[in-house]
């Protein structure tokens, strides 16, 4: 009984950390929407909090599997979490510099500390899915708990888009400094995590040494080498759908940044929904079936948004001033990538667990390999704001599409256990 108190104190505290890594890094969206008004800035540009965020799971992946291996994963998130209040502070300091005076500079000190948070949440995202896929006992169980961690972590994704829609609701006047109340309660999760973390504790699996000269021995797995590029794609999907929403609703649309963050929350919404379901359904359904399934209808929805008749349609917001219901005439497309959010809600989790699957002594540094290829999302982020600038954000949906293809391609075929010799 003991054990198992402790083993389901541990699976608490990693969906909590799970939930702690949405609100930070979904912050970087909004804030793209603040920057992007600061002055003739690019799409591109715009996205710098993202690049920062995600160009550092690059760095960070291998070193993070390092320091498991070495101190364990609860010593592994308490530096994680330091890590990140130095992060969030360096963000709000850059709030408080002139923009006017000097742009640059403030956009600099913002992709610092942007770049930390990320070095934090790639930390965290190297303890959390893995610590939940062996407390599952991996397979299905495995799945079925990182779906579980999935729930929470989209309800802070909804969380922080509704708060910062409401703090930024004139984009075309908002600072960097607006977002403080939202740095602030990132911050607090941050010193709450790390105190409950401190005196908590945790059943620690063992642990093989982590060396770089493994590395060779997980790539030799070809479903596992496909796999990393398989995140890779996906992180272009779940954050590239809502963050060009996003964008497209308040510069071509012309709706309000704070009604825009409302409907935008509705992909968070949907991605809430499929974890449950995912997370219901995870130890009986395989995770190649589900990506197989969800990467299909993720090719035919946002094809369906990109070519649908311009006809507007009433979708409720709210007036964060009023605390009112609002109704606001969006076109009917943006339905279609909004439930895009169902098939992106079960794609982490069960590219994961499919990619690391048969590893064995290679499971550790694949965990690293795994984060490192996060990055994508910067990469993916600039691919598709590089095509919204040359053909619009409608046409910038092209590179959803063609990860989705991809992720259908690794369910069939890439998945399958082979070692490459």
């Amino acid at each position: 009984m003991s054990q198992q108190k402790k083993q389901w104190g541990a699976i608490i505290i990693m969906i909590a950390l799970f939930a702690m890594i949405a609100f930070v890094t979904n912050l970087c969206t909004p804030m793209a929407t603040i920057i992007k008004n600061q002055g003739e800035i690019s799409n591109v540009l715009a996205q710098i909090g993202n690049y920062g965020n995600f160009v550092a799971y690059l760095i960070m992946g291998i070193p993070a599997g390092m320091l498991i291996a070495k101190y364990g994963y609860k010593k592994t998130a308490l530096i994680g979490l330091i890590v990140g209040m130095v992060g969030i502070l360096i963000q709000w300091y850059s709030g408080q510099l002139d923009a006017q005076a000097n742009l640059g500079l403030v956009f600099g000190v913002y992709l610092v500390g942007a770049f930390i948070s990320g070095l934090c949440m790639c930390i965290l995202n190297c303890v959390v899915n893995p610590m939940l896929n062996l407390l599952g006992g991996g397979g299905n169980k495995g799945n079925q708990l990182i779906q579980i961690g999935g729930v929470f972590n989209s309800t802070a994704a909804v969380a922080c888009y509704i708060l910062m829609g409401a703090l930024i609701a004139d984009a075309t006047k908002a600072k960097i400094a607006d977002a403080t109340p939202a740095l602030m309660i990132a911050l607090a999760i941050f010193v709450i995590a790390f105190i409950v973390i401190l005196f908590t504790k945790i059943e620690e699996p063992e642990q093989a040494p982590v060396e770089v000269s493994l590395i060779k021995g997980a790539m030799s797995y070809r479903h596992f080498a496909l796999g990393t590029l398989g995140i890779f794609l996906y992180m272009g999907i779940e954050v590239g759908v809502p963050n060009f929403v996003n964008l497209y609703l308040i510069s071509d649309c012309g709706i309000a940044a704070g009604t825009a963050g409302m409907i935008v929350a509705v992909y968070w919404f949907m991605m809430l929904i499929g974890r449950f379901v995912g997370a219901s359904i995870g130890n009986k359904v395989s995770a190649r079936t589900m990506i197989t399934t969800v990467s299909t209808i993720t090719i035919l929805l946002v094809l369906f948004g990109m070519f649908a008749p311009d006809t507007q349609v009433s979708f409720p917001g709210v007036d964060w001033g009023k605390l009112e219901v609002i109704w606001a005439p969006i076109p009917m497309g943006i339905f279609s990538f909004l439930l895009v959010g169902l098939c992106t809600s079960v794609m982490w989790g069960a590219i994961f667990n499919m990619a690391v699957e048969g590893l064995g002594k290679y499971t550790a540094i694949a965990s690293g390999i795994f984060m490192t290829m996060v990055f994508g999302c910067a990469v993916m982020m600039a691919i598709q704001a590089s095509v919204a600038d040359a053909f619009g954000y409608i046409n910038s949906f092209w590179v959803v599409v063609f990860c989705a293809v991809y992720l259908l391609f690794y369910a069939l075929v890439g998945s399958r256990i082979n070692t490459k010799k």
